[in-house]
């Protein structure tokens, strides 16, 4: 048996030692956390929700689809499953990640599309996600430059990632 399986036991276990020898209420610090947690979740979830709903709707209805082959034509070196990605990059982790497991196993992960979307999936930041969760976590309201800022940052990051793959790992 690996005994990667007991650490996370054994830390617990002495965290709550590190607690009785200090007379600290532990499971108070619990209860406390996780309100703090309930509410923190209470009030992020309708962000959360919508963002995934919106993403959702929009992979499902296949706009994004007949979309990534019409830049395909426009953009011929540029594998068309590249356009979803590049697309859904900022907006959601997860189903950018979705988009890029489709196309490794699909194209291969030595395939033109899978360095790309690889290169391209480490390269960028989901800046939708990060300014709906963590400005709204903190009370944030007014987030002035911070998206466009974000989303240049995204565009550079997916132009660069495209172009270094065409000259370096083609």
């Amino acid at each position: 048996m690996e005994s990667s399986l007991y650490i996370l036991p054994i830390l617990i276990l002495l965290i709550f030692a590190f607690a009785l020898l200090r007379k600290f209420n532990a499971y108070d610090a619990f209860v406390s956390g996780a309100k703090e947690g309930l509410s923190l979740f209470v009030t992020l979830f309708p962000s959360l929700l919508a963002m995934m709903f919106a993403v959702s709707l929009l992979r499902e209805s296949g706009l994004f689809t007949v979309m990534a082959q019409q830049l395909g034509k426009v953009f011929p070196a540029i594998p068309s499953d590249i356009f979803a990605l590049a697309f859904f990059r900022p907006i959601s982790g997860s189903a950018s990640l979705a988009i890029l497991v489709d196309i490794l196993k699909t194209l291969g992960p030595d395939s033109l599309a899978g360095k790309m979307a690889s290169v391209i999936q480490g390269s960028t930041d989901t800046t939708l996600y990060v300014i709906t969760l963590y400005f709204s976590s903190v009370g944030v309201k007014k987030i002035k430059n911070s998206l466009p800022i974000g989303l240049f940052a995204d565009v550079i990051g997916i132009g660069v990632g495209i172009w270094l793959t065409l000259q370096f790992l083609v």
